[in-house]
């Protein structure tokens, strides 16, 4: 499954919003992140596994939303690992020039 948006916006452009709810659709694989702005994506568990380095064998327990600020959620694995996801990491392109970001 490959997810292309087109309302991604250019690395560093994007307007901020705050993360209005989160969830995992273990169906997809993918996780789906609504913003206060009615703009809602649906991330693949592959990119923000990769981002984090989770171990691929790593099982999603919980999703946490950062209630105070908004400004991104954590993944919990049952392997004790957590991956954290900004709200820039959901909604901004990454640099084309990124090697670790293909």
């Amino acid at each position: 499954m490959k997810v292309l948006n087109p309302l991604k916006a250019p690395f560093g452009t994007a307007k901020f919003s705050r993360v209005k709810n989160v969830s995992y659709h273990q169906w997809e694989d993918a996780f789906d992140v609504e913003f206060d702005d009615g703009l809602s994506f649906l991330e693949p568990h592959r990119t923000i596994r990769k981002a984090n380095r989770i171990s691929p064998k790593a099982i999603v327990e919980r999703v946490e939303l950062d209630e105070e600020l908004r400004h991104g959620f954590f993944v919990h694995y049952d392997n004790g690992q957590t991956a954290e996801v900004s709200w820039a990491f959901i909604r901004e392109l990454p640099p084309k020039n990124c090697p670790h970001c293909k």
